[in-house]
Order: C-alpha cells, then structure tokens, then sequence
C-alpha cells in the first residue's frame, strides 16, 4: 500500500503528460501556442549547453543568496532569542516585511546596486531570510526547562546553553526554514534576472518569450523546476548529516 501512494504522483503526472501529447497533436496546436512534452523535451537536448551555462549562473546567485541568509538568519534568531525586547522589536517587521513582493522591490535594487550579481543574490536573501530565521527562532524558544536549569546549574554560561542545548534542538526547525528557502532560491534569483540581466534562466526565459520561443519557455521552467528539486535535495543532504538520526520531514 505505502509503495501505491508513492507511485501514485508519478503515475498521474505521466498520465497529464500524455493526455497534454495528444491534445496537441490532435488539434495540431502551433508551436508558439502550446509546444507538446516531446518538443520541449527536444529543446532541451538540442539547447543542453545554452541552459547549463544559464543555469550554472542562477545556481551560483541562489546558492550565495542562500548562504547570506543562513548566515544572516542564525544571528539574528540567537539575538532575538538571547534578548527579547529584539524579538519583540524585530519580528512584527520581519512579518510585516512578507507582505511587499520582491519583485516589486527588484527594480530599486539595480537601481542602488547596478546590473550585476549583487541585485540578484539580494533578492534571494530577501526570499530565504525569512522562512529560517522564523523557523529557527521558534525552535530555540522550545526547550525543556528542567535541562536548561540543570546546564545553568552546573555552571553553564549562556554560551554553552546555546551549544549544548537550545541550537542542537533547534536543527529540526531550521532545516524545515532551511528546506522552504531551498524551494523559494532558484524563484529569487531568477526574479532578480528578469528585471535586468545578460544571463541566467530568468533572462533565457524572457529572451525566449520575445522570441515566442514557447518550446524553450517550457524548457526553461522545467529547468527552473529541476534545480528547485536539486536545492531541496542538498539541504536534505546537510539535514540529515547535521541530524544523524533524525528524518527532517518538511
């Protein structure tokens, strides 16, 4: 039976595929209108280089991006932890924050930072700060009290509190923050693209829209698709290796 559950999506997403095929074929829909399965998937091996090289580059933005919100995230929710009166200062403006779409702020950041990486990578730490850092703060705020007085009881410095205790048990929720932001990375940087790039997915995209392109718009989805996967698939890699033991579920 838990082997039919888990063939079951794929049958049903194989099932769309062909059923997409045939429509296609049989109303002989035009290429720029709608290009069947097989003609994208045709675009990808005839193109294989043009969308390495641009997906190379989306990675690069949204594994950097990913990296400064980390970063940026584990600092934050240990302050705000540490300190409340942060927390309670802080967090109604991280909340606040979630509801201005980035890609509203994309052109303010060319803007103030140019046409290179740095607007990009910007906006995949504006899209993966905040599902980390909301997650890993609310794990650090659920401890077991009796072990937090028996580590200050032997002597413990809120240091090793931290080390020994409110982080170890935290890694459930951050990997969760850490698995959403995985999914959300690839969108940002290829966000970031659109508005102003020479290269990446998102400018492929575009390039190939103008050109109505509609096999490779497909492709380049179905590539957009494809890393989101692979970052969801390396975050689990490190969850599992930072949580020996543990199934991190999402």
């Amino acid at each position: 039976m838990e082997k039919k559950k888990k063939i079951a999506p794929f049958v049903v997403i194989i099932l769309c595929l062909i059923l997409w095929e045939l429509v296609v074929r049989i109303g002989q829909i035009p290429i720029y209108v709608l290009p069947a399965p097989t003609k994208i998937i045709a675009s990808l091996v005839t193109d294989f280089s043009n969308y390495m090289s641009h997906s190379l580059v989306t990675v690069f933005e949204a594994l950097v991006g990913m990296l400064i919100a980390f970063l940026l995230a584990i600092a934050l929710g240990i302050l705000m932890d540490a300190i409340p009166i942060v927390r309670e200062s802080i967090y109604p403006i991280l909340v606040v924050s979630q509801t201005v779409p980035v890609i509203v702020l994309s052109p303010i950041l060319i803007i103030y930072l140019g046409f290179g990486y740095a607007p990009k990578i910007l906006t995949v730490v504006l899209m993966c700060f905040f599902p980390i850092v909301v997650n890993f703060s609310d794990g650090l705020s659920v401890i077991d009290e009796g072990y937090k007085n028996l580590i200050m009881t032997y002597g413990g410095s809120k240091w090793q509190l931290y080390k020994i205790a409110k982080i170890p048990s935290a890694m459930i929720s951050l990997m969760s923050g850490l698995k959403v932001a995985a999914t959300y990375s690839i969108s940002g940087a290829v966000v970031g693209e659109w508005i102003a790039s020479q290269q990446g997915l998102g400018y492929y995209l575009i390039r190939a829209k103008n050109n109505y392109a509609m096999d490779k718009v497909f492709g380049c989805v179905l590539m957009i698709i494809l890393l989101s996967l692979l970052m969801n698939a390396l975050v689990s890699a490190f969850g599992w290796m930072a949580t020996p033991g543990k199934r991190i579920k999402k």
